[in-house]
């Protein structure tokens, strides 16, 4: 029998690949990367950036060698799958040794997603990065130290702007950071995302809002930012806009792409061609509130599907699971998070009535010292009750309290029902009413 191919060696591929040689070790499972590094934490490059953490190889979650030698797979870095013939149920992949071809029995689309690059003039400068694969974060800390600047530009207000200005800040640098739209953080709502910029400015941080850039300015090396009326002197540039899935050989392959732009996938992860499943930042996914096809590119999302799809391949018919879009960013000494539906459009166009409410409350019992406050704004259904998301934002005990809303919302529970759960409690980590439970009862109070 053919053996198992997968098509990238990040997450969702390894993830696969390691599942199914556990359920059937006597099957062969080929794993094509085309970089040099496998199952690594993205995640992690801020950090690294930063210094907190002292070395890439740090961020490996598990080495080539220990796939290879440990778990049996037959892991080939550096080869490309060029072209996949659904038809021969074959792939043609290029590597150090030239062009090869290899059959398949069943075949995982893993291919990730790239960043997005802006059509900025001096994008080709030196000292002009993005930053979505080790050796990007390696060169922007190897820059770093090499060339010393003075002052840094972020260019976006999302996960990876927010993270990298803290890295840059922690180099002594100025940071400049800058966003087209009104505020940071857009997908958090614009509570969260104005305790963020009050922060960041707190910070030291240079907030641009509303402010597009143009081009990056210099002769050989970036020396400014061009945002129209002005140049902002700069001698580093960080552009993080978002990333876009590597779509480009799974529809070529004739596998249909979704209405995210993401491929197409049903609830275990096959594609509308025979024998071709897709999973992690290339593919869709349910969303959990909405039932619509939905792309968020998170590390677990990856992993369980990777991990579902293994399972399925070996004869075990998993579903990937839905996703709730759950997301926490540290932001120097505030954590933002979110879970579910907050944006009052995206509810109202899935059949929703949208009702929300916003609540500060402390983080721990008032008497006892130490105590922040956490603020939330909860979404629930004028109609039904059902709880759609929340988001928060506060200095302390914020990532774990979104992984509460987050399970409500897999459970399909009500506000109310939110407003029961019994939640653990000690004055150290909670009030008696943890924040999550009062913002559902206030906001329950506002359904009826």
């Amino acid at each position: 029998m053919d053996p198992i191919v997968i098509v990238g060696g990040d997450a969702a591929g390894m993830s696969a690949a390691s599942k199914f040689k556990r359920e059937r070790p006597e099957r062969e499972v080929v794993v094509f990367e085309k970089g040099e590094y496998v199952s690594y934490a993205a995640c992690g490059m801020p950090y690294y950036v930063k210094g907190a953490v002292e070395s890439l190889e740090d961020l490996l979650t598990v080495t080539p060698e220990q796939f290879i030698e440990e778990r049996g797979i037959d892991l080939q870095l550096h080869h490309e799958v060029v072209d996949i013939d659904p038809d021969a149920r074959e792939v043609a992949v290029e590597g150090p040794d030239g062009h090869v071809t290899q059959s398949y029995d069943q075949l995982l689309v893993a291919t990730g997603a790239h960043a997005v690059v802006p059509p900025f003039e001096g994008m080709d400068l030196d000292g002009v990065f993005t930053m979505h694969s080790l050796p990007e974060a390696e060169a922007v800390r190897d820059y770093l130290a090499a060339e010393e600047p003075d002052a840094v530009s972020v260019v976006g207000g999302g996960y990876v702007g927010i993270e990298m200005a803290e890295a840059f800040d922690e180099h002594g640098v100025t940071v400049h950071l800058f966003e087209m739209l009104p505020h940071v953080m857009a997908p958090f709502g614009e509570t969260v995302a104005e305790a963020v910029e009050d922060h960041l400015r707190e910070r030291g941080v240079d907030l641009h809002l509303n402010t597009a850039v143009e081009r990056f300015v210099g002769d050989e090396a970036v020396t400014g930012v061009d945002v129209g009326d002005r140049v902002v002197d700069v001698d580093l540039a960080l552009v993080g806009v978002g990333v876009a899935p590597n779509t480009d050989l799974a529809e070529a392959a004739g596998v249909d792409l979704g209405e995210t732009g993401a491929v197409a996938t049903d609830a275990y992860g096959r594609t509308n061609v025979d024998g071709v499943f897709a999973a992690g930042d290339v593919a869709e996914a349910r969303n959990v509130v909405t039932g619509d096809p939905d792309h968020v590119p998170l590390a677990l999302t990856a992993n369980r599907a990777g991990r579902a799809i293994g399972q399925t391949m070996a004869g075990d018919e998993t579903p990937v699971g839905d996703i709730a879009g759950s997301a926490v960013v540290k932001a120097f000494d505030l954590t933002a998070a979110r879970t579910g539906v907050i944006d009052e459009e995206r509810a109202s166009d899935a059949g929703f009535d949208p009702v929300s409410v916003t609540i500060t409350a402390a983080s721990r019992a008032h008497y006892y010292p130490g105590a922040e406050d956490i603020t939330i704004t909860m979404f629930g259904d004028r109609e039904s009750g059902r709880l759609l998301g929340a988001t928060m934002v506060g200095r302390e005990g914020v990532a774990k309290r979104i992984d509460t809303v987050a399970a409500a919302l897999h459970e399909g529970a009500t506000v109310e029902d939110l407003s029961y759960y019994d939640l653990a409690y000690a004055p150290p980590y909670s009030p008696v009413w943890d924040p999550v439970l009062t913002a559902a009862k206030v906001l329950a109070g506002k359904l009826d």
